[in-house]
C-alpha cells in the first residue's frame, strides 16, 4: 500500500535530497573530527592520570594481553583505541533501532532535531573533558544519540520513488564519505590551537589541548539544528505515522534475529559480512602504508584522503550510472567481487601505484555495496516499517565496527597484514556467495 503517489514525491524530492545531502554532512564532519586525535588525547590523559588509577590498570591490562600476543608496540595502543571506539559503536548497535523505529511514530524530522541535540551535548561535555572519564562519558553520550544516518536513510526511502530507491542511497554514501574526509582535516588543523596555552585559567574548567576540536564539531551539530529547523521538511506523512506498529525499546539482538522478512535477513547477513571486512581495512591501513612503505602521518593521511576521493565519486556519479543499466542485486555483486580484489591487492601490493590501484578497487566495491544494501533493505521492507528496519540495518554496521578494530588489530601485528587481507578479501567472497539467493525486488 503506497502511502502518497509518485507525483507528490516527485515535487519533494528535488529539495528534500539536497536538504537530506546537507543535514548528513553536517553531521558526519562533525563526528569524524575526532578520528585523527585518538593517540594524542591518550597521550594527554595518560600524562594527566599518570600509570595509576583506573586507566592505568586498563593499559597495563592491554600491555600484558600484547605481549601474550606476541605483537608489536603498537599493539597496545590499538587495543586500546578499539575499546574507546567499542563503547561507541556497542552503543550504536542499541540505539539506531530505536531511533529508526520512533521516527516511524513521530517522524523524521522530530527525531532527527533529537539526535542533534543530543549529540551536540556529547561536543560540549567533549569541551569540557578535563579527565578520561569525562571524555568516555561524552563518547557514550554521542553513541546513545548516534541514530541520525538510519533516520536520514529512512528519510531518503520517504521521498523516492521505488525504482530510484537503490540509486537516491548513493546521496547518503557520498555524504558519508566527503563528511569522513572533511572531519578528519578540521580536527587535525583546529587541534593546532590549544585553548589552555593561551588561557590557562581555563584548565580549572575542565578546557584541555583538544577542546577546540570539540567545539568546533559542537558548532557544526548546532549548525545542524538550525538547518534541519529552517529546511527540513517532515517526509513521513501523518497517515503513516498513525498505522505504523507500536515502539518500545528492544533488545537489537532480538530484533534482528526476529525479522521474519528471508530476503531483509539476508542482505543484512550480506551488509555485516562485508563490514567486517572493510572495517578492518580503515583500521589497519595506516598501519600497512607505515609498515611496508614507510609512510609518515602525512602520507597515510594522503591515502585514506584518496580512499575517501575515490568513495564519494563512486556513490556521487558512478553508481547512478549504474542503476540505469543494471539491478540493485547486479550491482552488488559487482561491488563485493571488486571488493574481495581490492582487498587481495592492497594485502600483497610491492609497490605504492599497486597499493592505491587496491585502495580505488576497495573504493569501488564499498561505493557499490553500501547504497546497494541499504536500497534492497527498503525495497524488501513495508512501507510503514522503513525507519524500523534501516535502524537495524545500520546497528549490524555498528556491530561490525565494534568488533573488527580490535580483532583485525589482533591479527596485523600477529599473522601479518597478507594474512589480515586475505582474511578480509575471503569475507567479502562469502557475502557474494549469500549475495546469489537475494530476489529481486518489486518496482
Amino acid at each position: 500500500m503506497a502511502i502518497s503517489n509518485d507525483s507528490s514525491q516527485k515535487s519533494a524530492r528535488p529539495l528534500s535530497l539536497g536538504v537530506i545531502f546537507l543535514t548528513l554532512y553536517i553531521d558526519l564532519a562533525g563526528f569524524s573530527i575526532l578520528f585523527p586525535l585518538t593517540p594524542d588525547l591518550l597521550k594527554h590523559y595518560l600524562l594527566i592520570h599518570g600509570s595509576g588509577g583506573a586507566l592505568g590498570w586498563m593499559l597495563a591490562q592491554l600491555n600484558t594481553i600484547a605481549g601474550a600476543l606476541g605483537g608489536g608496540a603498537h599493539l597496545p595502543e590499538v587495543l586500546f583505541g578499539g575499546v574507546v571506539s567499542s563503547v561507541f559503536a556497542v552503543l550504536q548497535f542499541v540505539s539506531a533501532p530505536l531511533w529508526g523505529g520512533l521516527s516511524d511514530r513521530i517522524g523524521r524530522r522530530n527525531v532527527l532535531r533529537l539526535t542533534v541535540l543530543g549529540t551536540a551535548a556529547s561536543y560540549l561535555l567533549w569541551a569540557f573533558s578535563g579527565s578520561f572519564w569525562l571524555f568516555l562519558a561524552s563518547r557514550v553520550l554521542a553513541g546513545v544519540f548516534g541514530g541520525n544516518l538510519s533516520v536520514a536513510t529512512a528519510a531518503v526511502a520517504d521521498v523516492t520513488t521505488r525504482g530510484e530507491r537503490a540509486k537516491s542511497m548513493g546521496y547518503v554514501g557520498a555524504a558519508f564519505g566527503l563528511g569522513l574526509v572533511t572531519g578528519p582535516l578540521v580536527g587535525a588543523f583546529s587541534a593546532r590551537i590549544d585553548l589552555p596555552a593561551l588561557w590557562p585559567e581555563l584548565v580549572a574548567l575542565g578546557i584541555n589541548p583538544f577542546s577546540m576540536p570539540a567545539l568546533v564539531a559542537l558548532g557544526l551539530a548546532l549548525v545542524n539544528l538550525v538547518w534541519i529547523n529552517a529546511r527540513f521538511r517532515e517526509t513521513l506523512p501523518p497517515g503513516a505515522r498513525a498505522q505504523a506498529g507500536g515502539w518500545r525499546l528492544r533488545n537489537p539482538l532480538r530484533e534482528i534475529l526476529s525479522l521474519d522478512n528471508a530476503p531483509v535477513r539476508r542482505v543484512n547477513l550480506v551488509s555485516f559480512t562485508h563490514s567486517l571486512a572493510f572495517v578492518a581495512m580503515e583500521t589497519s591501513l595506516v598501519f600497512l602504508g607505515a609498515e611496508r612503505f614507510d609512510y609518515t602521518a602525512y602520507e597515510n593521511g594522503v591515502l585514506m584522503g584518496f580512499l575517501g576521493l575515490c568513495s564519494i565519486l563512486t556513490q556521487g556519479l558512478i553508481v547512478r550510472r549504474l542503476y540505469k543499466r543494471l539491478r540493485e542485486t547486479a550491482v552488488l555483486s559487482c561491488g563485493l567481487v571488486c571488493s574481495a580484489l581490492g582487498f587481495l591487492t592492497i594485502g600483497f601490493a610491492p609497490a605504492p601505484a599497486l597499493l592505491y590501484a587496491g585502495v580505488a578497487l576497495l573504493a569501488l566495491g564499498g561505493g557499490l555495496v553500501n547504497p546497494s544494501t541499504s536500497g534492497l533493505i527498503s525495497l524488501y521492507a513495508g512501507v510503514l516499517e522503513q525507519g524500523r528496519v534501516l535502524g537495524i540495518f545500520r546497528s549490524l554496521g555498528s556491530l561490525a565496527r565494534a568488533v573488527a578494530p580490535v580483532v583485525a588489530g589482533v591479527i596485523f601485528f600477529t599473522a601479518g597484514a597478507r594474512a589480515l587481507y586475505a582474511i578480509a578479501a575471503l569475507l567479502a567472497a562469502v557475502a557474494w556467495g549469500f549475495s546469489q539467493r537475494l530476489p529481486e525486488p518489486e518496482k
